[in-house]
């Protein structure tokens, strides 16, 4: 449920119009947003897609997005502060925010990690449901941006994308074998479980097995190793610190 400011302001009579007093009530929140998307509308402004920690993916108008000021404050992976406004709920609203921290000035030079994050700000926008709060895969998101800097980025990333598969109910367990429980000689998926098989278990049953790709140990079960789970015994997306070293997952975003 979206944690919603509603604001009123009495309104005076008009002479003008003879209209009689009354109060106008607008909804409004503040929170931050990762930049996902920003579409032009009409001459001067954007529609603007969020991934915000409390709200989830959120979309709102940008007055004057279109120009030379917001235009590098609106680029895809940069964290904004924003605050939402509408009449109603259900309205599309207006955004007005502030830049808090650009990444993707810093991965202009590496055109490999920019690429990374453009991607995983596409992929959120595509597979989110919107208005729906994903607070974990916030941090992790922020934890992947952060990481974008390190040696090893892409191991971050192959983990961040099978997390984001477990947040949207098609979580993998590629730790060890369904059938023998090892972690060594992993070769195989099942579709129906999504668990790893080794080379050996899997051969009898290779046609209806998906292949493994080579995914680094540590992007397949984090740095604690496994999946916490959701009460309903679901796959929750891993936490920042199950993927990232100690102090690093937050690390430019206090």
């Amino acid at each position: 449920m979206l944690d919603l400011i509603l604001t009123c302001e009495k309104l005076p009579s008009s002479r003008s119009t003879g209209a009689p007093a009354g109060v106008r009530c607008r909804m409004e929140w503040m929170d931050r947003g990762i930049v996902l998307s920003a579409r032009r509308h009409g001459e001067s402004s954007v529609v603007l897609k969020l991934l915000t920690q409390e709200h989830g993916r959120f979309a709102g108008v940008v007055r004057g997005g279109q120009s030379r000021r917001n235009r590098g404050v609106l680029e895809q992976g940069n964290l904004l502060s924003a605050t939402w406004r509408a009449r109603l709920e259900e309205h599309l609203g207006n955004f007005t925010v502030e830049l808090e921290k650009g990444h993707a000035a810093r991965l202009l030079d590496r055109p490999d990690r920019l690429a990374a994050l453009d991607s995983t700000c596409a992929i959120l926008d595509v597979c989110l449901a919107e208005r729906e709060p994903h607070p974990e895969l916030f941090a992790a998101t922020l934890a992947l941006v952060a990481a974008l800097d390190g040696d090893d980025w892409a191991a971050h990333l192959v983990a961040w994308e099978i997390g984001l598969l477990g947040e949207l109910g098609f979580g993998l367990d590629l730790s060890c074998c369904a059938a023998t429980g090892a972690n060594d000689g992993l070769a195989y998926v099942s579709p129906r479980s999504g668990r790893a098989v080794s080379l050996s278990a899997g051969e009898p049953y290779r046609d209806r097995l998906l292949p493994l790709p080579a995914v680094p140990a540590g992007a397949r079960r984090g740095r604690a190793g496994g999946y916490r789970r959701r009460p309903d015994n679901q796959r929750l997306f891993p936490a920042a610190a199950y993927l990232f070293p100690a102090g690093r997952a937050t690390a430019g975003f206090a």
